[in-house]
């Protein structure tokens, strides 16, 4: 009797121990238990800790109210400019409503993938490629709310959405890298514009100094041949004063003249000058000048110098000298060259009117 007595006590023990174990669940601090009663859901929530359910009648289902970091794939789309890019990003979220997060959903993970995903071809196809690459901040922003408005219905909520990458097609980078090249080498003519319009503003304030104080330009000059000459070199380079060009330019220009006035064209012009000049002087009636006659009858320098004193006239019943001789035909008139008028002697103007 005493042995079926101790039978039963330990076949009862073994089996509350399989009882216990059975029913006794263990809940992490980061999870929270969800326990359905044949299908039906418990209105209390299991929190951390030991545990129990009924065996066979109550079923737990344990939600990880963690942080969940899950990668989205790269996904391939067309940009509103009509560029062919492949992004890629990662998404933070959070359960915060564990009951639903298990009754409102079937997978509550797969679900918020394909949602992530799904948007990110969306923001895609609204964002510009310049967007895409350096505004960021805000496709993160809009892709966030695209995501967190399903998701609260399934009791999680959206951290944080980051775009990881942008692949662009290898074309593309190519005609990108030109691009930043030519704006790098505008920006860089840009620059050295402004600096030689800077180094001309001092160089003109520099030259009117040395204008007023020529020294200053030897010095200048000086200085400059100490430069070159401290390099250790071979040939030293002189510069030339701009004077000294100056006053060679004036020298030839003086010499190119004095020959021009010595060519044939420049002698011959001056014998014809000097032909027609005799021709005036050689047309009186005896074959002399007879412009010193003309010219007679007046004091070299005097107020009266250059006029004609007609003769005097002859008394009555004379008759004036030379009367009996035919009178020359008149000249004609020469062009060319004023004759040089010879200077009047005083022993002269009484012999004015006679040749």
């Amino acid at each position: 009797m005493g042995e079926e007595l101790l039978t039963a006590a330990v076949l009862a023990g073994a089996a509350v121990v399989a009882y216990v174990g059975a029913a006794a669940r263990v809940v992490r601090q980061y999870e929270q238990g969800v326990v359905l009663r044949f299908g039906r859901l418990r209105s209390r929530v299991r929190g951390p800790g030991l545990t129990f359910v009924v065996p066979l009648v109550d079923r737990m289902h344990k939600v990880s109210m963690q942080i969940v970091t899950m990668p989205v794939p790269a996904q391939d789309g067309i940009t509103r400019d009509n560029v062919t890019v492949r992004v890629d990003a990662v998404i933070y979220f959070r359960v915060v409503a564990p009951v639903d997060a298990v009754i409102r959903v079937e997978d509550y993970r797969f679900a918020v993938s394909q949602i992530a995903q799904t948007s990110l071809r969306s923001i895609i196809g609204k964002s510009d490629l310049d967007d895409l690459l350096s505004n960021r901040e805000k496709l993160n922003q809009g892709l966030e709310l695209m995501i967190d408005n399903p998701a609260v219905e399934w009791g999680v909520t959206i951290d944080r959405v980051e775009i990881k990458d942008v692949s662009l097609p290898e074309t593309m980078k190519r005609s990108m890298a030109r691009q930043a090249e030519a704006d790098r080498e505008r920006r860089a003519r840009l620059i050295n514009a402004d600096a030689e319009l800077q180094a001309s503003k001092k160089l003109s304030q520099a030259a009117r100094e040395m204008s007023e104080t020529p020294s200053a330009l030897q010095l200048r000059l000086l200085q400059t041949v100490m430069a070159v000459a401290a390099e250790k070199n071979s040939t030293l380079v002189l510069p030339i004063p701009v004077e000294l060009l100056r006053f060679l330019e004036r020298s030839a220009e003086a010499a190119e003249h004095r020959t021009a006035e010595r060519s044939p064209a420049a002698s011959e012009g001056r014998r014809k000058a000097e032909e027609e000049r005799q021709a005036v002087e050689g047309a009186g009636p005896d074959g002399a000048g007879s412009s010193s006659a003309a010219l007679a009858g007046a004091r070299p320098g005097g107020p009266e110098a250059g006029r004609h004193e007609p003769a005097a006239a002859p008394e009555d019943g004379a008759r004036a000298p030379y009367a009996d001789r035919p009178r020359p035909a008149a000249a004609a008139p020469v062009r060319g060259p004023a004759p040089t008028v010879p200077p009047v002697r005083d022993d002269d103007a009484g012999t004015a009117g006679c040749l």
